[in-house]
C-alpha cells in the first residue's frame, strides 16, 4: 500500500480532503492501491513564511517513510496561483526532492469550487432549494459568507461541520468549469501515477 499525505490549512480540509481525494481516486480505479493518511494542518500565514513550509513539508515526508506522495492544498486568497503554486512547490522540492509532490491552490477559496457545483448541494444541510451556480465563482472574495447567506434562516455555513458534507456529495464534474478545482483533479491523477512508477516495483 502506498501512502498519500496532504498539508492543508483549515480544519474543515483535515476531513475534506480524504473524502474528495478517496472519490477522485475512485474515478481512476486507484483508491485501492493507496493509504491516505490524516491531513498535517498549518495556517497559511505561516506555511509562507521562510522555513515554515519547508519544515512541515519534511515532516510529511518523514510520516510516509518517502514512500508514496505529498499534496499540499490552500486557498489563494487572491494571490494569483500561477505565481504562489510554483514558488511553494520549488520551496518544497527543496527538502523533499527524492518524494513525489504537488501544491494546489483553491482560487480564492475552497468553498469557490462548492458554489460552481451548488445545485447538486441545494436542499442539503440547510442550504436554500433550486440554487444555481453565481457567475465566475472564483472571482467571489467570501464564498462562505455566499454560503450562508443562501442557507435557511437561523443557519449558517460551518466549515467543520458543513465541509466534509459538502465534499462527499457536490458535483465534480460541474467543478471542473473552474481552472483551479480542474487543475487539483489533474495534479492529484498525476501525484498517484508519479507515485505508482515510482514506488511499485
Amino acid at each position: 500500500m502506498l501512502n498519500l499525505v496532504s498539508i492543508v490549512e483549515g480544519h474543515g480540509e483535515i476531513e475534506s480532503l480524504p473524502i474528495l481525494l478517496r472519490r477522485v481516486l475512485a474515478e481512476h480505479a486507484s483508491i485501492d492501491s493507496f493509504n491516505i493518511i490524516k491531513p498535517i494542518r498549518q495556517a497559511r500565514d505561516k506555511l509562507l513564511k521562510a522555513e515554515e513550509m519547508e519544515r512541515v513539508v519534511e515532516l510529511a515526508a518523514r510520516k510516509i517513510e518517502r514512500k508514496g506522495g505529498i499534496l499540499v492544498v490552500l486557498d489563494s486568497e487572491g494571490t494569483p496561483p500561477c505565481e504562489l503554486g510554483p514558488a511553494l512547490l520549488r520551496r518544497a522540492a527543496r527538502v523533499a526532492p527524492d518524494v513525489p509532490l504537488r501544491v494546489v491552490l483553491a482560487h480564492k477559496e475552497w468553498e469557490c469550487w462548492y458554489l460552481a457545483a451548488i445545485s447538486s448541494l441545494s436542499g442539503h444541510r440547510g442550504l436554500q432549494a433550486n440554487l444555481a451556480a453565481p457567475d465566475d465563482p472564483e472571482s467571489i472574495r467570501g464564498a462562505k459568507e455566499w454560503l450562508s447567506r443562501h442557507m435557511e434562516r437561523g443557519r449558517c455555513y460551518s466549515e467543520p461541520v458543513d465541509q466534509p458534507k459538502f465534499a462527499a456529495r457536490f458535483d465534480l464534474e460541474a467543478a471542473r468549469a473552474l481552472p483551479s478545482f480542474s487543475k487539483f483533479c489533474r495534479d492529484v491523477r498525476g501525484l498517484v501515477e508519479q507515485v505508482r512508477l515510482r514506488f511499485s516495483s
